[in-house]
C-alpha cells in the first residue's frame, strides 16, 4: 500500500513530559522537514490541546511534520496519527517491538513504523533492547519505512542505514544538543 504522505521524515522527535522546557529547544534543533510525534499523555485533555497548539505553531513555521499519538484528536492541524486509529488523511504510524508487531502493521496498512528499543534508553530504564542483530533481523523484510528508536543518535543511525532503516527518532538527544543534527 502506498504511503499517504509524500515523503516521510527521516529524523523525528518523540515528545513527552520528561522534556519539560527543553521541548522548545528540541523543536528548534530539528532539521526542517523532520517529524514530531506529540505524546504528553499525562496532561489533562485541555492542557494537552493547548500544548499541542503551541507545538503546531512552531511546526508550521519550521515546516515540521506533526503527528499526535493516541486516540484523542487534538486539532485540525494534525498531519497524522501515531498508535491510534487510521487517519482520513495524513501519515499513519505505529510503534513495533517484535516481528509479529511489524507483520500486523503491514497487514493493517500502516505507512511507517517506529521499531524500538534498538539500544538501551533512558525512557525505559532496564528494558531489554533489541540490539543491532535482533533489530536487523526484525526489519529485514519490512514493507514500509522503518524508523529506529531507542538510544538513537545520528552516529548510530548512520551505522543502521545499511540495514534498511528510513530514519531515526529520539527524545532526550534533541533537547541535549547544542546545534542542529544533520539528517541521515
Amino acid at each position: 500500500m502506498p504511503c499517504r504522505h509524500p515523503t516521510p521524515p527521516r529524523t523525528w522527535l518523540m515528545t513527552d513530559e520528561r522534556l519539560g522546557d527543553r521541548l522548545w529547544s528540541a523543536l528548534e534543533r530539528l532539521p526542517r522537514g523532520s517529524g514530531i510525534v506529540f505524546r504528553h499523555y499525562s496532561l489533562t485533555p485541555d492542557e494537552r490541546r493547548a500544548l499541542f497548539a503551541r507545538v503546531a505553531q512552531i511546526a508550521a513555521r519550521r515546516r515540521l511534520v506533526l503527528l499526535r499519538a493516541g486516540r484523542t484528536r487534538l486539532a485540525r492541524t494534525e498531519q497524522g496519527v501515531h498508535n491510534g486509529p487510521k487517519p482520513v488523511v495524513g501519515l499513519w504510524t505505529r510503534a513495533v517491538h517484535t516481528r509479529r508487531d511489524l507483520i500486523a502493521a503491514h497487514r493493517d496498512g500502516v505507512d511507517l513504523v517506529f521499531a524500538s528499543p534498538v539500544f538501551a534508553t533512558e525512557s525505559h530504564p532496564g528494558a531489554r533492547s533489541l540490539g543491532r542483530a535482533r533489530f536487523m533481523a526484525m526489519v529485514q523484510d519490512a514493507s514500509m519505512p522503518v524508523i529506529a528508536l531507542g538510544g538513537m543518535t545520528p552516529q548510530r543511525a548512520r551505522i543502521l542505514c545499511d540495514h534498511r532503516i528510513h530514519g531515526w527518532a529520539a527524545i532526550d538527544w534533541w533537547a541535549d544538543q547544542k546545534r542542529k543534527a544533520v539528517p541521515i
